[in-house]
């Protein structure tokens, strides 16, 4: 496991939800589990980068990163597999549409109650 090692994993682990993404060539990325949002009868989470480059603030984890950009924030589909268990699958792009328009919403409405 690259720089973050299982001693960083468990402690975030207790805090929060941690969510291991795998790429095409087998590269492991990792994500907390920002919030969960509602549309219609499906869940969707917002996973945010964890940051594994101790000297990176915006979590991407790159080495030449500057920091100076937000991290991307990934939206994915709750859905349960033939175990009963959660798995996270890319929304299609309509329901993708439907997360950010109910995601603005409630951003708006917490600005609006501060």
């Amino acid at each position: 496991m690259s720089d973050f090692d299982k001693e960083d994993m468990e402690n975030t682990e207790e805090e929060e939800l941690v969510v291991v993404m795998t790429d095409e060539e087998g590269n492991e990325f990792y994500y907390r589990e920002d919030m969960i949002i509602p549309v219609e009868d499906k869940r969707y989470a917002i996973l945010v980068p964890i940051s594994i480059d101790e000297d990176c603030d915006c979590g991407c984890g790159n080495e030449d990163c500057d920091c100076s950009d937000e991290p991307d924030v990934f939206i994915a589909r709750i859905d349960m597999d033939e175990k009963g268990e959660e798995v996270y699958v890319d929304p299609t792009d309509e329901e993708f549409e439907q997360v950010r328009v109910a995601y603005e919403t409630l951003m708006d409405e917490e600005e609006a109650g501060e």
